[in-house]
């Protein structure tokens, strides 16, 4: 027999769990892994519009925001004066602006619209990297600086095209950084409350890539796609485990997607020099090539060639965007390519992509015209469940208007910017 107090217990479990909804405090969410995990979504979109709840003017930039603690992170660049950039600290549920925090920054980018990492929040700080390499450790309710370091400067870091990238990865009590730095410093690991240095490791070039941790058996294995190869770490140490040749052979250093994991399954891609599966032991701490597919060129691939949007994976099929905005579906095993699907980007177009995100058996996706789809992906094709306008491309690219960004997934809403704004929308069932 089950008692009143139990129901009262068992009711307001349910309730506060309906009430309180997920963050996303770092780069493609709690995991890094981009699986959102909330529930009590919509189906569809009224109106074929997404509902904002609200909108918070910024300058430009290509960071995503993300969200921790009722608070939205997000970094941009400020050019009225002497060019700084700035981080935004909002409120989750109104967009209120709580503090700013800015800083002198002189760009000497390839597209210097703004800063492109996303800003990771943890134990109350949150560790902001900068287009130039200007690294900062925040206190995450009031903006004022903890600690801070000038990568560039301190690790004579060979700088690549686009600048700094890959967003902060924390991890116990460290926050590692993939810089290319001289020497053996393109993974730096730091103190993540004091800043000092605890390891460094590898001796390669940088590309926009940001590492990730994977669990196998009993290790935590940091891996992190350079110049070079693809790596496999100690985390806690910068031991390197193992190393896959992949050589970037375009100037452009054009290696932006994170490192994809399904099982012992490791996949990356690049618009210019194809993809690659590795597959580790059981333990993580060796792995091996599978295959490797490149096209004959540009526009001309064979699997899958991605720009900058990281892949979805599951059942051991990968879903991706190509070089020109084609959604594909390949089969991890071989690389082999299912099907194609031509609606979700514009057809055609130069560096065509959308961010994607998996809910259970459903695939959220944010496309470059600043839309939310409704998918479910299969290897039987692409079937869309609803779509809706969110927010205004607004960034010049090859005759288009784009938005670029990754947006955040939490609280039972998405979280989006383009160069002038960043809106809340609605996405809870009602």
């Amino acid at each position: 027999m089950i008692c009143k107090s139990t129901i009262l217990v068992i009711g307001l479990t349910i309730l506060s769990s309906v009430a309180v909804g997920d963050d996303w405090p770092q780069w493609r969410g709690p995991g890094r892994d981009g699986v959102w995990s909330e529930t009590g979504l919509l189906k569809t979109f009224p109106d074929k519009q997404v509902k904002v709840l609200w909108r918070a003017k910024i300058g430009p930039g290509y960071s995503g925001p993300t969200v921790a603690d009722g608070r939205v992170y997000i970094t941009d660049r400020h050019d009225e004066g002497p060019t700084t950039e700035r981080v935004h600290c909002l409120e989750a549920k109104t967009g209120k602006s709580i503090w700013t925090h800015s800083y002198r920054c002189n760009y000497r980018v390839g597209y210097p619209l703004g800063p492109r990492a996303s800003v990771s929040v943890d134990d109350g700080l949150a560790y902001v990297l900068g287009a130039m390499g200007h690294f900062h450790c925040l206190n995450a309710k009031t903006g004022e600086v903890v600690w801070k370091n000038d990568l560039a400067k301190t690790y004579r870091t060979r700088r690549i095209l686009w600048g700094f990238s890959a967003a902060p990865l924390v991890y116990g009590d460290l926050v590692i950084l993939h810089i290319g730095g001289a020497g053996k410093a393109c993974l730096v690991a730091l103190d993540k409350k004091t800043g000092a240095r605890k390891w460094t490791a590898i001796d390669d070039g940088m590309t926009y890539s940001a590492p990730i941790i994977v669990k196998r058996g009993d290790n935590d294995v940091l891996v992190c796609w350079t110049k070079n190869s693809l790596s496999g770490l100690d985390p806690k140490t910068g031991k390197v485990h193992w190393q896959v040749p992949y050589k970037i052979m375009m100037s452009w250093q054009m290696a932006s997607i994170t490192p994809l994991v399904e099982g012992d399954n490791v996949y990356v891609s690049a618009c210019y020099d194809g993809s690659m599966l590795v597959k580790m032991s059981p333990d993580g701490l060796k792995a091996r090539k599978v295959w490797r597919s490149r096209g004959v060129a540009y526009g001309k691939t064979k699997a899958l060639q991605c720009v900058h949007s990281t892949p979805v994976v599951f059942g051991g099929h990968i879903y991706g965007f190509d070089s020109r905005g084609e959604m594909r579906c390949i089969k991890t095993a071989t690389g082999a390519r299912v099907w194609e699907n031509l609606t979700v980007t514009p057809r055609g177009v130069k560096w065509g992509t959308a961010h994607m995100v998996q809910n259970v058996q459903t695939t959220w996706i944010f496309n470059e015209q600043g839309e939310v789809i409704i998918a479910k992906l299969s290897p039987k094709g692409f079937k869309q469940i609803a779509r809706a306008q969110l927010i205004e491309p607004t960034h010049p690219m090859s005759g288009r208007k784009v938005c670029w960004s990754h947006p955040a997934f939490a609280n039972r809403c998405i979280y989006a910017r383009n160069d002038r704004e960043i809106v809340c929308g609605d996405l809870s069932a009602k």
